[in-house]
């Protein structure tokens, strides 16, 4: 499969056919796409949430600026962040490398000590802004891997992060939502599935230094 082709092909889906659902094996595959995304020091401060109920997609609506590819969806994919990385978090993290590794606490107990004081000394807003741009790697890991997949997506910013919060009760979780990301497949008169992309000249977008 030409990787660039399905770039052409996927867009941002307006109008999704609310009666096709993505089979189990679909959204596996996105499920460990969004596992396997890198993530600063591997600390993997992003889970990702998948909603399949039309009920609760439609309750989302109003909180999504009416926005009614979350209703139309087979399923949305909701990413979150950690509310805190601390020393805790921080530790399970080189407690699990241990555990798949076989690694020794004498090899990283130095790097975890190091990441706990690194983290430490950081403010509330430095270490979310931080786990948010891991958020932002595993979204364009997503649309990458559903343009693969053949599964249409399309990605939001515009929505409410407190409201969804409450409703979906990330904050007992200690999570917090940043992006939403609708997927399924394309309804026959989406009309924007025609449209030609418009991006800049590559001489424009890309600079060569050789």
């Amino acid at each position: 499969m030409d990787v660039i082709e399905q770039m052409n092909w996927r867009y941002a889906v307006k109008k999704f056919d609310s009666e096709k659902i993505l089979h189990d094996e679909k959204v596996e595959r996105l499920k460990e796409a969004f596992n396997l995304t890198a993530t600063s020091y591997g600390l993997q401060p992003v889970t990702l949430l998948v909603i399949q109920n039309k009920e609760l997609q439609s309750t989302l609506v109003p909180h999504s600026y009416e926005q009614q590819q979350v209703a139309q969806a087979s399923h949305v994919l909701v990413i979150c962040i950690q509310r805190k990385v601390d020393e805790d978090y921080i530790a399970k993290y080189f407690e699990q490398v241990g555990k798949v590794r076989g690694t020794s606490d004498a090899i990283l107990d130095p790097f975890k000590e190091a990441l706990i004081d690194n983290f430490s000394e950081k403010e509330e807003d430095e270490i979310k802004h931080w786990a948010t741009n891991q958020g932002y790697l595993a979204m364009g890991n997503l649309l990458t891997v559903c343009a693969l997949e053949k599964i249409d997506s399309c990605p939001m910013e515009g929505f409410e992060p407190e409201a969804y919060d409450n409703i979906l009760k990330l904050e007992e979780r200690g999570l917090t939502s940043i992006l939403v990301l609708p997927v399924g497949y394309r309804a026959e008169d989406d009309m924007f599935s025609g449209f030609k992309k418009v991006r800049k000249n590559m001489s424009e977008s890309v600079i060569e230094i050789k």
